[in-house]
């Protein structure tokens, strides 16, 4: 078995309380939208944080090990080319190896715990 490749998804903890209690998340509202759930991997989520969640208190950093998606996990282009995770199915909550909050530092910018 091979190193673990992590991959992130940030959400509001209100969603992620939901989520828990269904077993399954299903996505926000722009994951729903675009008919996949949006993840970023560990090089990408402060700049998804930054670009999508600026200023906003409440967030979770949801990890998840994408060897457990299978083919249901896509790597494909996204803003400026990059490959961005997508995962064409329900995040079942069993799969996450962990939780963190995501707090905004003094500078306004999310804290990132380390990886």
């Amino acid at each position: 078995m091979g190193e673990q490749k992590l991959i992130f998804k940030i959400v509001s903890a209100e969603q992620w309380a939901i989520a828990e209690a269904a077993g399954e998340f299903k996505g926000a509202e722009i994951d729903l939208a675009d008919g996949y759930i949006h993840f970023s991997s560990a090089e990408q989520a402060g700049e998804t944080a930054a670009k999508h969640f600026a200023g906003r208190q409440g967030l979770l950093l949801v990890a998840v090990d994408c060897a457990v998606f299978g083919e249901d996990l896509k790597w494909e282009p996204s803003r400026g080319g990059d490959l961005f995770p997508h995962l064409y199915q329900t995040l079942n909550t069993s799969d996450v190896l962990w939780v963190k909050e995501l707090n905004l530092g003094k500078d306004g910018k999310h804290v990132f715990p380390e990886l």
